[in-house]
């Protein structure tokens, strides 16, 4: 019984944290909510014993993930007034996906037509099991493949990133590397000797 109120509470925080991220005007506050919507699926994903998973969540998307993505609205200095018109622009395609997202829930939970049971109870493992390396054995097996097109998924998303960055903007001084890499102690720095009428006539170099 406490098990199905902690469920149905971070349930509905989860609910209203994604509703947040949807409704917020400010993009900061969206990710913010992100977060709390992090926290609360970690807490749910305790609730089954998948502790690796839920730690994982929050040292991962949290920790560093939410970092970059408050790190990416900053430099990119989002347009809120067009993203509030290109918000009503597109609601109702938002809704119709919603619509069905919702329907397939239902009938994953309802009809039990996809082969997946929605109404079982989890199974209790004992104290020293390691659902770690149950995970691994999985993912470093069966789906080795898709975890390693998902790395290079990854990649292709970190470059781009940096090309949105780099590019060039009205007012703004591009970074040129290469010549930053080439640059000679020569071209930089210049020794001057200044005799100072007041010394001796030995000098004073500088």
């Amino acid at each position: 019984m406490f098990a199905q109120l902690l469920f149905y509470s971070f349930a509905a925080i989860l609910i209203a944290a994604a509703l947040g991220v949807i409704v917020a005007r400010n993009p900061v506050y969206s990710a913010l909510s992100l977060v709390l919507a992090f926290f609360t699926s970690a807490a749910l994903w305790l609730l089954i014993e998948a502790e690796f998973l839920a730690i994982v969540l929050v040292l991962v998307y949290v920790g560093a993930v939410m970092v970059l993505f408050l790190f990416v609205v900053m430099m990119l200095d989002i347009n809120i007034q067009e993203i509030k018109r290109g918000f009503t622009r597109y609601a109702w395609l938002g809704w119709l996906v919603s619509t069905v997202v919702i329907a397939q829930m239902a009938a994953v939970y309802g009809l039990k037509n996809f082969g997946i049971d929605a109404s079982v109870t989890v199974v209790r493992n004992a104290a020293d099991h390691s659902n770690t390396r149950e995970l691994g054995e999985v993912l470093y097996t069966q789906y080795v493949y898709p975890f390693e097109l998902a790395a290079l998924l990854l990649l292709v998303a970190i470059v781009a990133a940096i090309a949105l960055t780099m590019r060039r903007r009205p007012g703004f001084k591009p970074q040129d590397v290469a010549k930053q890499v080439a640059v000679r102690r020569q071209d930089r720095v210049r020794l001057i000797k200044d005799v100072s009428p007041t010394d001796d006539g030995r000098g004073d170099t500088r």
